[in-house]
């Protein structure tokens, strides 16, 4: 699945070649997303400018002119790409944007689990609503994550993956930032001290960070708007190392299930008693 630095990748590259230019036409191959793309999509954004391209949580948000915003989740496989409108659609191109540019925004999606959804700036959409605070943003740091830790007793690698405390952090990435801060992915998230909670949320800015410089991770389906992959898998300490060498102490990485998801960790770097 597209994580947050997969979509951040795609963000940046499609906004130089979409902010500032005008949709031609919409054409929508099958409406049958997980929500159903609406109806009057062609006409509502026929002729509309593309102010600017944002990312809230794992969503992608082209701002419009008059208030006006489209969201676009990109689902377990989805992806988009920049082509030449005169290419052939491929079987899972289900919506494409034609700009001014001459060129078309196509989304992919086999499994037709992403979104293409409207709303305004000033109401945003329910799906929106009650989100946490990005982690890239300085308001996410060790007090906050104390905050809103306190008295929980679910693990606090499920706390981290709840988008209502924060967004974006991916099974992939809880795993990498545990294991930077040093933390067991089965401690109960309210017995970190303040400690332990500004380093988790420093090691959650780091881990993201480093994915976005390298463009994401590439575990199946996600390419760039460019067509290349992220290299940030080649750096994954623990994540889907099950028996290898920590690479910080040398002792076998542990796989471990929680909340119904795989779970890597150093039992020796990461010890459950904290």
């Amino acid at each position: 699945m597209p994580e947050l630095p997969e979509v951040e990748t795609t963000r940046r590259g499609l906004e130089p070649h979409l902010a500032g230019r005008h949709i031609e036409a919409v054409t929508v191959r099958d409406p049958r997303l997980r929500w159903p793309v609406r109806e009057d999509l062609p006409e509502f954004l026929a002729g509309r400018l593309i102010k600017s391209v944002a990312r809230r949580a794992k969503y992608l948000l082209l701002l419009l002119d008059r208030g006006d915003r489209v969201l676009i989740h990109l689902g377990m496989s989805g992806s988009l790409r920049l082509d030449d409108p005169a290419s052939p659609f491929r079987k899972h191109d289900h919506v494409e944007w034609l700009l001014d540019s001459g060129q078309a925004l196509r989304l992919h999606d086999p499994r037709r689990f992403g979104a293409v959804l409207t709303d305004r700036v000033d109401t945003p959409h329910v799906r929106l609503a009650a989100l946490g605070p990005e982690p890239l943003d300085p308001a996410f740091d060790g007090d906050y994550l104390a905050e809103r830790l306190a008295g929980r007793r679910v693990a606090i690698k499920q706390a981290v993956m709840n988008a209502a405390i924060v967004v974006g952090v991916g099974n992939i990435y809880a795993s990498e930032a545990l294991f930077i801060a040093g933390i067991h992915p089965q401690r109960p998230a309210g017995s970190l001290d303040h400690e332990e909670c500004a380093a988790l949320a420093a090691a959650i800015r780091q881990v993201l960070e480093a994915a976005i410089a390298q463009g994401g991770t590439t575990l199946r389906d996600f390419l760039s708007p460019s067509g290349d992959p992220g290299y940030f898998r080649q750096t994954l300490n623990v994540y889907e190392r099950t028996g290898e060498p920590c690479r910080r102490c040398g002792t076998p990485v542990e796989r471990l299930v929680i909340g119904q998801r795989s779970t890597w960790f150093c039992p020796n770097c990461q010890p459950k008693d904290g």
